[in-house]
């Protein structure tokens, strides 16, 4: 019997934790040296690795592809330092060419309000965006994927919670219009392009 669990350090650093040790110690759940128990994620900290080796059988084994923490290889990062005032406007030049590429974008905030305000104002501007945060229903959030995957709105802003374990294929461009404030969900954001051999680029 298997147990799988994605974005594995993400589930137990944001007080998941007592959930998961509910659900492996349900009644009837195979304890762990019987059961297999996979757990995925692009970061993991020490501090995780420790408490996920309580849910792993002894002889467990960890595989690494590339360096534990690091950003993809595939990813070409660019660095652009302006004041805060002249951020849409960079925004905009950056997104100027998508109506014409149709290169899927996928734009980083902090907030939900961001988002919301962000994906108006581009689309006022006839650069087709939409939008997921975690105040949208699960209906709304399926078909601004839909309109994202299918190029109807080539741009899509995010807040980090919402965009945590997607898998969109084919995003060329990450942008993140706000800095997150830890390295690793810096290295999760950028990890959404440059996926299954495709090249990606970050701008932040």
């Amino acid at each position: 019997e298997y147990i799988i669990l994605d974005e594995a350090d993400r589930m137990l650093d944001m007080g998941f934790e007592p959930e998961i040790r509910r659900l492996l110690g349900a009644p009837g759940m195979p304890d762990k040296n019987t059961r297999h128990t996979l757990m995925f994620s692009a970061t993991f900290p020490d501090d995780i690795q420790k408490l996920a080796h309580e849910f792993l059988c002894d002889d467990f084994l960890f595989l690494t592809v590339g360096r534990v923490g690091g950003a993809c290889s595939d990813v070409t990062q660019a660095m652009i330092q302006i004041d805060h005032s002249e951020k849409r406007d960079k925004l905009m030049e950056l997104l100027s060419d998508v109506p014409t590429t149709k290169a899927r974008t996928l734009v980083f905030v902090d907030t939900k309000r961001s988002a919301d305000f962000l994906a108006t104002l581009l689309s006022q501007e006839n650069l087709p965006t939409t939008s997921i945060h975690g105040d949208r229903q699960q209906r709304e959030r399926e078909m601004a994927l839909v309109d994202f995957k299918n190029g109807t709105c080539p741009i899509l802003i995010a807040t980090s919670v919402a965009a945590r374990g997607l898998d969109i294929p084919k995003v060329e461009h990450v942008i993140n219009y706000d800095l997150p404030s830890e390295i690793d969900e810096y290295v999760h954001r950028i990890g959404r392009t440059g996926r299954c051999g495709n090249l990606g680029t970050a701008t932040s």
